[in-house]
């Protein structure tokens, strides 16, 4: 029987090697939030703290600035492309530490910004051999704003090598 965050139990009848190794891996390696500082995404942090909590990791914080793309050479930005990406990531960073402070954890906490493909870079932090379970809040677009933007949540829930919680 394995614990439910939610109270009850959760039993996996295979029992199989590969259960076990990744109930193992998901009890012993650190949680990855990605998170775009949304309310969607904040409300998907209690549930990594608790599952953090619960299995005693901890956590690692991840946020995507999208590299900025422009040609410097029509003056489309008034700023090149890299400190437009520099700037995002002082705004990033700032909002990390806002984040770090109203958290009230003794849980190890790590952050992380990156630059990049959202989808690319939350893939290569969460296979890269320590993250147990990544826990993504999901933003729940439907109709045609579902298929004209890339959904996050669903991507890594496709293509991560460990469990993946999607919050709504």
């Amino acid at each position: 029987m394995i614990p439910s965050v939610f109270g009850g139990k959760v039993q996996c009848h295979c029992k199989c090697t590969l259960c076990i190794e990744e109930e193992d891996k998901m009890r012993t390696r650190n949680i990855l939030w990605p998170t775009d500082f949304s309310d969607t995404s904040s409300h998907a942090l209690k549930y990594a703290i608790e599952m953090a909590n619960l299995y005693q990791v901890g956590i690692r914080i991840l946020h995507v600035v999208d590299q900025p793309f422009g040609d410097e050479n029509h003056m489309i930005l008034a700023i090149t492309p890299e400190e437009l990406a520099k700037s995002m990531e002082e705004v990033a960073s700032s909002r990390m530490h806002e984040l770090l402070e109203q958290l009230n954890t003794k849980l190890q906490i790590e952050t992380v910004i990156r630059r990049g493909d959202a989808i690319a870079e939350i893939l290569a932090e969460a296979n890269s051999g320590d993250i147990g379970m990544v826990v993504i809040a999901s933003h729940g677009r439907s109709g045609i704003a579902h298929f004209l933007n890339d959904n996050v949540a669903e991507a890594i829930v496709n293509k991560a090598e460990c469990p993946v919680l999607v919050v709504k």
